[in-house]
C-alpha cells in the first residue's frame, strides 16, 4: 500500500517506492530505495515535492517506518547447495516492498588491495579463454577443469570487491573482441549476480555459462565474425547458428550443469519474443538466460567495433532503461541499472567547479559519492600526478565537490582507459 507524502515530512527508514517524476529526471536509481541517510533526503528535496512511501497495511495505512537493519543476514546450513533450479520471483521478490533483507554480500577488501588479485585472475582467465577457443575451433574437448578455476577465481574477487575486476573491464581491443567479451560478460554477470544475492554456488554456475556463453562463435567463419559492415540475410543466419552450435558444444562437454548452459541458450532471446534462436519470451527465458542477455547487451553497446563507436556507459544504462518490457524483464533490467549505478565505473565526469575526472569506484550506500581520479583542472590543464577523490570522505578545505553532469568519453581529450585501474 502506497501513501503520498512531503518530501520535508520523510525519515530514515522509510521506504520510497515513487517519486513524483521520472527517475531519469534526478540523481535517483529509480524509484524504490530505502531511506539510511540524511543526506538522501536531501537529496529528494532538490529534485521531488513528494512521494510515495510503502505503508504497512495492518497498520490501517498508517505509515511505519521501516527500520535501518545493518546486521549480516544470518546463513541457513546448506542454503549454497543447490536443490533447484533458482527462479525468477524468489530473485526478484528481493526487491519489493516487504520482502527486503540485509544483502548476503558486504566488501571484504578495498579497490586498491583487490585490484592485484584481480590482474592476475584477467590474466589468467584471457589465457584460458583463449585456449578453449583454440581447442574448440580444432574439435577438442574444452578444459573444464581449467574453466571453473578461473571461474571460482572470479567469483571469490567479486565477492570481496567486484570494483577491481570492474575496473579491468574497461581495458577493451576491438581486435580481440570476442575473446575479452567472453571475459568482460562473465565480470558483468557476476558482479550483477552478487548484487542480486545469489549464493556462490549460484555465481560459480552463472559465471561459467557467462564465459562460455559465445563458445559457438568459433564454428562461425571469421569473416562474418569480424566483417566490418553490415551482414547480409544469409551471413546473419550463419551469425544466429553460434547459440545452437555453442549449446550442442556445451551439452557434449562433461561437468558443464544445464544452468550454466542456460546463459548461451537464451543469450539473445528477448523479452518480447522478437529474439533467437527459439523465439522464447517473458520469464520462460529464465533468470540465468536473462542475465546473459543484459551483460552482454551491455558489454556490446559499450564496445567499440569496426562498424560503431561504443557508447557511454552512462548513455547505455539509459538506452537499455528504455528497452525494458520489450528486450528485458523489467525489475531485471532495474536492478541491472541499480548494480551498475548512477556513474559507473570509467564515467567521465565533469564537477561543480569545472574540473574533470574518472569514476574508478562505485560506492554501494552513497551512489552519488564515488571515487574518482581527478584528472583536468577548472581551467581543463592536466593534475600531475593526478589526484585521488573519494567524495564521501573529503577533507573540507576548499569547495566540496559534487559531480556536475556525466561526459561522453573522450570529451576534453580524456580516455577513461588511461586512468583505471590506477595503482595497479
Amino acid at each position: 500500500m502506497k501513501k503520498k507524502l512531503a518530501v520535508q515530512d520523510l525519515q530514515l527508514g522509510m521506504y520510497v517506492s515513487e517519486l513524483d517524476r521520472h527517475w531519469l529526471e534526478t540523481s535517483f536509481l529509480f524509484q524504490g530505495f530505502e531511506i539510511v541517510s540524511d543526506e538522501q533526503i536531501e537529496e529528494l528535496k532538490k529534485f521531488c515535492k513528494h512521494v510515495y512511501i510503502d505503508t504497512d497495511p495492518r497498520q490501517d495505512g498508517a505509515m511505519k517506518p521501516r527500520p535501518v537493519v545493518h546486521a549480516p543476514r544470518p546463513e541457513i546450513a546448506n542454503e549454497d547447495r543447490p536443490k533447484r533450479k533458482i527462479e525468477f520471483k524468489e530473485v526478484l521478490d528481493r526487491f519489493t516492498p516487504g520482502h527486503r533483507r540485509p544483502p548476503r554480500y558486504q566488501d571484504s577488501s578495498v579497490l586498491e588491495e583487490e585490484i592485484s588479485h584481480a590482474k592476475a585472475i584477467v590474466t589468467e582467465t584471457r589465457q584460458t579463454v583463449y585456449t578453449i577457443m583454440d581447442d574448440v575451433r580444432l574439435g577438442h574437448s574444452i578444459d573444464t577443469t581449467s574453466a571453473k578455476k578461473v571461474v571460482a577465481d572470479m567469483v571469490d574477487s567479486v565477492i570481496r570487491n567486484p570494483d577491481a575486476l570492474m575496473c579491468l573491464n574497461q581495458l577493451k581491443h576491438k581486435d580481440e573482441y570476442t575473446a575479452l567479451h567472453s571475459l568482460r560478460v562473465c565480470v558483468l554477470a557476476l558482479a550483477f549476480g552478487r548484487h542480486l544475492d545469489l549464493t556462490n554456488e549460484e555465481l560459480n554456475l552463472l559465471g561459467m555459462g557467462a564465459l562460455l556463453h559465445d563458445i559457438g562463435k568459433m564454428k562461425v567463419p571469421l569473416d562474418i565474425i569480424n566483417k566490418p559492415g553490415r551482414l547480409t540475410e544469409q551471413e546473419f543466419e550463419l551469425m544466429k547458428s553460434h547459440v545452437p552450435r555453442g549449446v550442442e558444444i556445451l551439452e557434449q562437454t562433461h561437468g558443464i550443469p544445464s544452468q550454466a548452459i542456460d546463459v548461451a541458450r537464451f543469450h539473445h532471446e528477448r523479452y518480447a519474443g522478437a529474439g533467437y534462436a527459439m523465439g522464447m519470451k517473458g520469464e520462460n527465458i529464465g533468470l540465468f538466460g536473462s542475465i546473459g542477455a543484459i551483460v552482454d547487451c551491455y558489454d556490446a553497446i559499450t564496445s567499440d567495433r569496426s562498424y560503431h563507436v561504443g557508447m557511454s556507459a552512462h548513455d547505455a544504462l539509459k538506452k537499455m532503461y528504455s528497452w525494458r518490457g520489450k528486450d528485458f524483464q523489467p525489475l531485471l533490467v532495474e536492478q541491472f541499472i541499480q548494480c551498475m549505478g548512477i556513474y559507473p565505473i570509467g564515467s567521465v565526469v565533469e564537477f561543480n567547479n569545472g574540473s574533470i575526472g574518472v569514476v574508478i569506484s562505485v560506492n554501494r550506500l552513497r551512489r552519488l559519492k564515488p571515487k574518482v581520479a581527478l584528472v583536468l583542472t577548472p581551467d581543463k590543464t592536466p593534475f600531475s600526478p593526478v589526484k585521488i577523490v573519494d567524495l564521501m570522505h573529503q577533507d573540507g578545505a576548499g569547495q566540496e565537490l559534487e559531480i556536475r553532469k556525466v561526459l561522453p568519453p573522450g570529451e576534453h581529450g580524456v580516455i577513461p582507459t588511461k586512468y583505471i585501474p590506477l595503482g595497479a
